[in-house]
């Protein structure tokens, strides 16, 4: 169940309270007027707490009067406020209580505004044009360690130039790979790759690439490629990338409201996610990828709950100007119609950033996103059978090109004696 929580506006403190903290992350106020002190919100009633930790770049000493002075290192500005206040957030009583600060209209720089990800490690698939590009600039901007999952390199290593020429941070934080996703032999090297630059951890795992358009085409794992590079390829790319997520790492799928419009017949009959030749529909497949994409963000989700690793699924924005329409002339007719009224890449990018680093969204798995907020899904992706099994025959399709290595859990579980 979801819980809405009221507005940012509700949050802005009476007249003649003060919002102070304690050393080991509270937060209580003070009324200025007639010296009461609570631990609750006066207006909201509800509690808040800080990190234990200041903000990078802080330092806390005292005064000659023994009151606590916080210094920016960099700036040399001093200030009786906690730093750390501006991070307060409210203590849940539910997992999925969070408030909707962002909409439509909110860009990927509005969010990550005082965000610090110094020490965050993030691998982006499909991030050399577009949104997944936007992504990558907005996190490398704000201290992340990005890796550029992409097959064109040297694409790939213009977009690095252009994020540190654009944003002044450092070319060690950007590292691309290579990673061709209508090639799942292609997929698995990537993650090997990926677990040598990442050897620890790895905190953002988005899973952003994607193609629309094409015509029916079989890829060399003979898989329709549109299935094969939405779908596929990135539900691989996250179990073999699983041993480097651990608690409180998320795991973004960037689907699309087209999964509404998704029509599986003959999927389960066949037992393959490919449509026919004979039947072949570009917009169908497409559609049926996305939902594919939520259905696997919700069965991970549950996989790695007790884990803590956090798996959710989103809508980036309709109609935006990406490299995903260039094979469609229609597409780009449509949009060249409706552009004034699309969002901008940097919109396109926000409710990506939201998902993999709000920080109210701790704890937060299983759910689908739109304008930076919970959305109920289809019918289709709430349909735990539904979901089985098309999870099941992912993971035979990739059994039958690639083996069993660093699936047989999830065979074992899903497949069992079938087929």
């Amino acid at each position: 169940m979801h819980h809405v929580i009221d507005s940012d506006s509700e949050d802005e403190l009476p007249s003649g309270w003060e919002e102070k903290s304690t050393e080991d992350g509270n937060v209580y106020y003070v009324n200025s007027c007639n010296k009461k002190i609570q631990w609750t919100h006066p207006r909201t009633g509800r509690k808040k707490v800080i990190p234990k930790d200041l903000p990078f770049g802080w330092s806390k000493m005292t005064d000659e009067g023994g009151k606590a002075v916080y210094e920016h290192k960099e700036s040399g500005n001093t200030t009786f406020v906690d730093p750390r206040l501006a991070f307060a957030k409210e203590e849940k009583m539910h997992i999925n209580d969070f408030r909707q600060r962002f909409d439509s209209s909110s860009t990927a720089y509005q969010i990550l505004h005082g965000v610090d990800l110094s020490g965050k490690y993030a691998l982006i698939t499909g991030c050399n044009a577009g949104i997944g590009y936007e992504t990558a600039k907005s996190l490398a901007r704000h201290g992340c360690n990005v890796l550029l999952a992409n097959r064109n390199m040297e694409a790939t290593k213009k977009a690095i130039e252009e994020i540190i020429k654009e944003t002044n941070v450092s070319e060690d934080n950007l590292k691309a790979i290579h990673l061709d996703l209508m090639s799942l032999n292609s997929v698995k090297k990537c993650a090997l790759a990926v677990k040598a630059v990442f050897s620890d951890h790895l905190d953002m795992l988005i899973l952003n690439a994607g193609i629309f358009g094409h015509a029916y085409e079989e890829t060399g794992d003979k898989i329709d490629k549109t299935i094969q590079v939405n779908h596929l390829s990135h539900m691989y790319l996250a179990l073999l990338l699983e041993p480097l997520l651990k608690k409180k790492s998320r795991v973004v799928f960037v689907s699309s409201e087209s999964h509404r419009m998704a029509n599986l017949k003959n999927v389960f009959v066949n037992q393959n996610l490919s449509s026919q030749k004979e039947w072949f529909s570009a917009m169908i497949a497409y559609n049926n990828s996305k939902l594919y994409n939520v259905i696997t963000a919700k069965v991970l989700s549950e996989e790695w709950k007790d884990k803590g690793i956090l798996v959710n699924s989103l809508h980036p924005g309709n109609m935006v100007s990406t490299n995903l329409s260039k094979s469609w002339w229609l597409y780009n007719l449509l949009f060249f119609l409706v552009r004034p009224f699309t969002k901008s890449l940097q919109q396109a990018a926000a409710t990506t950033v939201y998902v993999a680093t709000a920080a109210e969204l701790e704890g937060v798995t299983g759910l689908y996103f739109n304008n930076c907020f919970y959305c109920e899904e289809s019918t289709l992706a709430r349909d735990k059978e539904i979901a089985n099994e098309v999870f099941s025959i992912s993971l035979k399709m990739v059994r039958q090109r690639m083996g069993v290595d660093d699936i047989q859990q999830y065979l074992d579980k899903y497949c069992c004696s079938k087929s």
